[in-house]
């Protein structure tokens, strides 16, 4: 978790072959590299975000309030470079004036919703609240949300969404007030060779994590014992849709297939 984020990770594995490869040219090198690597993030697959923003654009166009964002986990500049995927989109919008407020879910145990989007978004000056990862839903309910928007460590051929866990939560929260709900992804983090979510490898994380948020006392008895998923599954016919960079599309295999048919086999 010293380094997080998908993209970020990508970019972080190719400078380590790079280095790897600076002292060792050999294919032998290069390959346990690749395998090292690869083993540290098992969830993660791996822009500026330009389609995302007709989706900020066409809502702000019904009403003169600020449109309501809720975001999940952090999918900004911190863990994907540049502006980021799912959070691009909002400071797009808030460029060209768009009035816009974001929901931030403080993202538990590693709370990078708190300690990292509300940083990011504090730093851009756009206008936000925290929350807790509970409050998402009672906040739908109520009305108070215009669009959900999340990023994604991987997706599967069939549009299925794996992201940080309580993604999915939001997810049939959403679905159940009508609310529509994208992933922010760049095509590296499509993974062709998995039919669906079910076959996403879960990373099951240190129960300290839990336990011992800031890393202070234990917050359950000893001896508790500890269920820590990092991430959940997201069936593509819950959600509106993906954010790429070839377009906005439905989650579903023949959209995908549709928009990047070099992987239609």
């Amino acid at each position: 978790m010293q380094v997080r984020g998908a993209p970020l990770i990508g970019a972080t594995a190719a400078y380590g072959l790079a280095l790897a490869l600076g002292r060792d040219s050999s294919d032998s090198n290069l390959e346990e590299a690749r395998a090292l690597l690869l083993a540290t993030r098992p969830t993660a697959v791996n822009l500026r975000w330009a389609h995302g923003l007709r989706l900020l654009e066409a809502l702000a166009s019904r009403s003169r309030d600020p449109v309501q964002v809720l975001t999940h986990c952090n999918a900004g500049a911190l863990a994907t470079l540049a502006w980021g995927t799912a959070t691009a989109p909002i400071y797009l919008a808030q460029a060209r004036g768009i009035p816009v407020h974001v929901w931030v879910s403080e993202t538990r145990p590693r709370l990078q919703g708190a300690r990292l989007t509300a940083w990011e978004l504090r730093e851009h000056r756009v206008p936000h609240t925290l929350i807790v990862d509970a409050a998402g839903a009672a906040l739908m309910r109520q009305h108070r949300v215009d669009i959900v928007l999340v990023g994604a460590d991987r997706v599967t051929r069939n549009g299925d969404v794996c992201n940080k866990i309580g993604t999915y939560e939001k997810a049939l929260a959403a679905r159940d007030n009508a609310i529509p709900m994208y992933a922010a992804v760049p095509s590296a983090t499509f993974d062709w060779t998995l039919a669906d979510g079910a076959d996403v490898p879960i990373e099951e994380r240190d129960a300290g994590e839990v336990l011992r948020p800031s890393s202070g006392d234990s917050i359950a008895p000893a001896g508790t014992e500890v269920a820590n998923p990092a991430f959940d599954v997201t069936p593509g016919r819950l959600l509106t849709g993906l954010i790429t960079e070839r377009g906005v599309c439905a989650a579903d295999a023949a959209a995908l297939a549709a928009l990047f048919p070099e992987h239609a086999r």
